[in-house]
């Protein structure tokens, strides 16, 4: 029950986030996106303040050895790069790109009850039910 409320908490923390920092605007990416023209570069400045919270964090916890409610770290994935990685990577982008919503803040804008939200979560719930039938786990 811990670690739902501790999910809960994340998520709930995640979403505040992206409402002040305004991510949950598909315009706000695709401006990001639009370098020869309205070029708006807050989305780095929030993913860079992403990055300086989290890699710390990381790396405090993998020297801890476990998660703050005292469970065991997952794995690490091994492996490395490879052709499936790269393939969800190249389609995760051209999906950001086109609909200027990533998982997070389509989620968000469900609640504003936005029809190109809604569009976009189907289509990213159908994509990654044909990824699992076409490309079973490892």
């Amino acid at each position: 029950m811990r670690q739902v409320a501790h999910a809960l908490i994340a998520g709930a923390i995640f979403g505040l986030g992206l409402a002040v920092s305004a991510m949950t605007d598909p315009d706000k990416v695709l401006n990001f996106l639009d370098v020869g023209g309205r070029w708006d570069p807050s989305l780095a400045l929030v993913m860079g303040a992403a990055l300086a919270v989290a890699v710390p964090g990381f790396a405090w916890l993998r020297r801890r050895g476990c998660t703050l409610d005292g469970s065991a770290l997952p794995p690490q994935p091994s492996g490395g790069v490879d052709r499936r990685l790269l393939l969800g990577s190249v389609l995760f982008g051209i999906g950001w790109g086109l609909a200027g919503y990533c998982p997070g803040p389509a989620l968000a804008n469900l609640a504003h009850g936005s029809l190109e939200a809604v569009v976009f979560v189907v289509a990213m719930l159908a994509g990654s039910r044909l990824a699992r039938t076409l490309l079973p786990a490892r």
